[in-house]
């Protein structure tokens, strides 16, 4: 550890990063935090590699190995020892060769590499279902295809919205090599939450034994092996028109919307006349895109009639974006629909290159009797803020004052590109402070509402903090201009910092008389 905190001081100035992996699948968070403040390296960052895949794709046995990374064209320059010093059962009283650092020098110096590959000298890592790829064969009948049924097929289905169907072995084999790269990059299932924080609704996310099976199976080649193929058998059809089942009451465009094939489009605001001749209670809607190759968001707000937010806005109805968690709201609560309701739709389109056409529709699902709460989004929000040009964690926060009690049913997270991390934290009444949910890698693609399994009294009195980062560098693959200087805007190259609180208020207890 010493002579990586000696490499990390001697050339960090010269633009290069060290990071710790641990691929041990007996350590967890607490004790690999224990044990970086023990070797006094707790400012090097330390990644996790709870699957083991990161060191099965990169060839690590042992621990010490080191893989030095160039970043231009992300090809390995140098793997193996950091130096010589070391050997199985003994050590040098120096290092005579210093294999990492004379790689770094001259790559940096655009130089060849003196020594690219040597054999690294640590402890054995003992990889669950042994060392090789193949040691304890997976099964595609009983093990992937169910486990793909299980966290992939809702969204890679016909009509649905992942980029190509599960339907058969074929396609997944075809497709073996790219579900490796989005499962050891966590783009895939899409969800960004960190365990250590909270229960959610809907949790896609592999488990450790999960990743290792599906990995250990593309490694061996993606073989399909004896047993039927559960994939072929599904009744794999297009998604449901309406998947809460009919709506009571639909919404739809006036007319057909139409977008160019190209340019940088307004917001649209659209009145949709609700035409309900009586006034009513919501408890649930769907939004229904008529065409997800454009549209970008949809937000519906009542034009009058509704209770106005915290902002001053108009009361927002329902939202939506790719992403989005569509269910019904919590049991015993609901939104107030007016008689005859006028709404504004608020869309945002984003041309494809080809001119296309839109008629979004919105189904509302009605209550049989005025519920208990009244749901509402709370939006918690800041327009001030300015992120420098390069960036890589420009932070800013807003917080806001429960004045009524409530009890939180879910977050949502909002941001644009630049959007890196965001934490939702509550400080109640009584001093004590909770993380109620923190996305430490933010995505952009999926705009995503984390509903708590275990809903969260927020007594009057309660604060909420909203912190977020936002990486305006280079290093950021969907930076619009690293060399801008980026505030609040509508559109996606500008920033957005924004969460909702998903909450039903408590009943305001009843006003007494004057005893008098």
């Amino acid at each position: 550890m010493g002579k990586l905190k000696a490499l990390r001081e001697e050339f960090r100035p010269k633009g290069v990063s060290l990071l710790l992996v641990n691929s041990s699948s007996g350590d967890d968070r607490g004790s690999i935090n224990k044990e970086a403040h023990e070797l006094g390296v707790w400012h090097l960052p330390v990644l996790q590699d709870e699957s083991q895949g990161v060191a099965r794709h990169l060839g690590v046995a042992r621990t010490g190995h080191a893989v030095a990374i160039g970043t231009r064209d992300w090809k390995v320059i140098y793997q193996g020892a950091i130096d010589d010093q070391m050997v199985e059962g003994a050590q040098k009283p120096q290092a005579t060769e210093h294999y990492l650092k004379d790689a770094l020098n001259a790559f940096l110096e655009g130089k060849n590499i003196p020594v690219a590959r040597t054999v690294a000298r640590g402890c054995r890592i003992q990889f669950d279902a042994g060392e090789e790829p193949d040691s304890a064969p997976v099964s595609y009948s009983k093990t992937i295809a169910p486990l793909l049924q299980k966290k992939c097929v809702s969204c890679h289905s016909a009509g649905n919205i992942g980029s190509w169907p599960m339907s058969h072995y074929k396609k997944v084999k075809s497709m073996a090599s790219m579900i490796e790269e989005v499962v050891l990059t966590r783009r895939m299932p899409p969800w960004d939450p960190d365990p250590h924080y909270g229960k959610f609704v809907g949790d896609p996310s592999l488990t450790a034994d999960e990743k290792q099976s599906l990995l250990r199976w593309v490694h061996q080649g993606a073989p399909r092996g004896d047993g039927p193929d559960p994939l072929e058998s599904l009744a794999v059809n297009a998604a449901p028109e309406w998947p809460l089942g009919q709506p009571d009451l639909i919404l739809r465009l006036p007319k057909p919307e139409k977008i160019p094939a190209a340019g940088v489009l307004d917001y649209r605001h659209i009145e949709v006349a609700a035409n309900n001749e009586t006034e009513a209670w919501v408890g649930g809607f769907y939004v229904r895109p008529g065409n997800k190759k454009v549209v970008h968001h949809v937000i519906v707000r009542l034009k009058e009639g509704g209770n106005r937010d915290n902002l001053g806005q108009n009361e927002t109805f329902v939202g939506w974006a790719p992403g989005t968690t569509q269910v019904r709201l919590p049991e015993g609560t609901g939104k107030f629909l007016p008689k005859n309701a006028r709404f504004d739709f608020e869309i945002h389109y984003t041309p494809n290159g080809v001119e296309q056409t839109d008629q979004t529709e919105i189904g509302f699902y009605l209550l049989p009797a005025k519920p208990a709460r009244r749901f509402e989004a709370v939006p918690v929000v800041s327009t001030q803020f300015e992120i420098p040009p390069g960036e890589a964690d420009s932070q800013t926060h807003a917080m806001y004052g429960f004045k009524r009690a409530a009890t939180l049913y879910g977050v949502t997270p909002h941001m644009h590109l630049r959007g890196k991390w965001m934490k939702f934290e509550a400080l109640f009444p009584n001093g004590k402070k909770e993380v109620l949910c923190s996305v430490p890698r933010y995505d952009f693609n999926w705009q995503q509402t984390y509903l708590l399994k275990e809903p969260k009294k927020l007594p009057a009195g309660t604060w909420i903090l909203m912190t977020s980062g936002y990486d305006n560098s280079p290093r950021n693959p969907a930076n619009p201009d690293p060399t801008k200087t980026v505030h609040w805007g509508d559109q996606s190259f500008d920033e957005m910092f924004l969460g909702y609180w998903n909450v039903a208020w408590e009943p305001e207890p009843p006003k007494h008389a004057d005893a008098r």
